[in-house]
């Protein structure tokens, strides 16, 4: 009896194996399974990682033609589009740049429309025009949540390989393609598709330049956007006090300094990565850079020119020192949100946690910089009083302290 049962044991576990093996190739078949309604036959088939999309196509390597269906599936509202497109540059950070793109919109009146995009920017709504690819053939169908683009596509000759993306994203009220979610599914949706061997080859510039990225980001938001206003309120605050003189002075060139020092080295990895992204332009951000590097160089160059503070010019000095410094500090400040915003095109809400970190620390120098104006401000007043019952004050004319004579 023991034994019997034991058989009917191995019998049912051997018969559940086989329907789980069944159903984890099957799934794991799906793009080669599927059928299409219009009896169409291709002869290479791929699951795309991300998105519940697939990519069937036929290519002919002589005429260059490239004949796709691409399935984007678990689409359940109709205000949708889907879009599916190739990057000529052959790049994957970021792919979506100079994109040219195949756009099915799904109406609520049950209607489909597709139709061909150049997006030249992140900021892009699909808009409809003509793309770099000669088109044929240009259809889309949907039918149980799955959206199809049908296309026939002229590939320049000799093309063997190609970076391709696909994205799904919400229509607004008037129809118009609304940017999509910035999670990972959807800034992962890209490869470097083989179009002879079917496989598809990790990029390793696409996380070398993303690294970078990241590096560019913390120089520049540590050096222009954390050391340089540190060293403005140790100038304007610290000053004050009679027992930080003459430290505050040197603790000020060297929190400039090196902010300085570390600020070309940003500057020098934005200039890199401009150059090794051909079409990406963030123009606001790259002009600030600019700036911010040649006012920075203008403050050292100060520097070597400033007159003694007897001097009859020394007044102006410090009008220019003064007005070139805040100005700094006021467009690296702005800057560094520029970048974030740049990031975030690239990895999303990732950033957003730097950004949130950034804003603490300046919030934090902000508080510090209110109260010690208050509490300096008070100090100067007493002192002064102080100084006015005496025929000379005993710290100063100014009642700053003092400091070597020759800095």
């Amino acid at each position: 009896m023991l034994m019997e049962n034991m058989l009917r044991l191995v019998w049912l576990l051997s018969v559940l194996s086989c329907v789980l093996l069944t159903s984890t190739y099957a799934a794991a078949q799906t793009c080669s399974t599927h059928s299409f309604s219009n009896n169409k036959v291709f002869a290479t088939c791929r699951d795309l990682p991300q998105l519940t999309s697939y990519l069937h196509w036929t290519y002919d390597q002589n005429t260059s033609q490239l004949e796709i269906a691409f399935r984007h599936d678990g689409i359940t509202s109709t205000d949708s589009w889907v879009a599916w497109g190739i990057n000529p540059r052959n790049v994957l950070e970021p792919a979506m740049i100079g994109a040219q793109a195949l756009v099915a919109i799904l109406q609520s009146n049950g209607n489909t429309t597709v139709y061909t995009s150049s997006i030249a920017s992140t900021t892009t709504q699909l808009q409809e025009g003509a793309i770099s690819y000669d088109v044929t053939g240009l259809s889309a169908t949907y039918q149980n949540n799955e959206v199809t683009i049908f296309a026939t596509i002229s590939l320049p000759n000799g093309t063997t390989s190609l970076v391709h993306l696909w994205q799904d994203g919400a229509l607004s009220s008037s129809s118009i393609p609304q940017q999509h979610h910035q999670n990972p599914s959807h800034l992962n949706s890209k490869e470097t598709l083989d179009l002879l061997s079917g496989q598809t080859h990790p990029s390793s510039s696409g996380t070398s330049r993303q690294r970078r990225r990241n590096t560019h980001g913390v120089i520049n938001a540590l050096s222009w956007g954390i050391l340089m206003p540190t060293g403005a309120i140790i100038a304007r605050y610290l000053k004050v006090f009679k027992s930080a003189d003459p430290a505050w002075f040197y603790l000020h060139i060297m929190c400039q300094a090196s902010a300085y020092i570390v600020g070309v080295a940003g500057f020098g990895t934005g200039l890199k990565l401009g150059s090794d992204s051909v079409g990406v332009d963030y123009d606001t951000h790259r002009a600030l850079g600019i700036v911010l590097f040649c006012l920075g160089t203008l403050q050292v160059f100060a520097l070597f020119l400033r007159p003694n503070k007897d001097h009859k010019h020394r007044f102006y000095w410090n009008v220019y020192h003064h007005a070139v410094g805040y100005a700094t500090i006021i467009i690296s400040i702005v800057n560094v949100f520029e970048g974030f915003d740049t990031l975030e095109n690239y990895v999303g809400d990732r950033y957003n946690s730097w950004k949130h970190a950034y804003i603490g620390i300046i919030g934090a120098l902000g508080g510090i910089a209110v109260f010690l104006e208050a509490y300096t401000w008070v100090v100067v007043l007493k002192r002064r009083q102080s100084e006015n019952k005496m025929p000379e004050g005993i710290n100063g004319a100014n009642g700053y302290g003092s400091r070597p004579q020759n800095v």
